[in-house]
């Protein structure tokens, strides 16, 4: 299995949310992307957001979240050997 580009952005939309607190969803707005506000929407489907538009991550979408942003993190972060 690879990454196809619907999964790329449902990771983009999952490394926006503010994992340090629960308190802090995201609103995607009408105006925004299409592919951003259907990659949300695809997102809320699977039962990892609140809301159809963002909203707050459930708890299986914070568990998604935290490891979107984890390995954004190790992919982004230079190595030194």
């Amino acid at each position: 299995m690879s990454y196809t580009i619907n999964l790329i952005e449902e990771l983009n939309i999952l490394a926006l949310y503010n994992l340090t607190t629960s308190q802090e969803g995201i609103k995607v707005h009408t105006t925004a992307e299409p592919d951003a506000i259907e990659a949300t929407k695809r997102l809320y489907e699977k039962g990892l957001l609140s809301q159809e538009d963002g909203g707050y991550l459930t708890s299986p979408g914070r568990v998604a979240a935290e490891h979107a942003q984890t390995l954004l993190t190790i992919l982004t972060t230079q190595a030194y050997h």
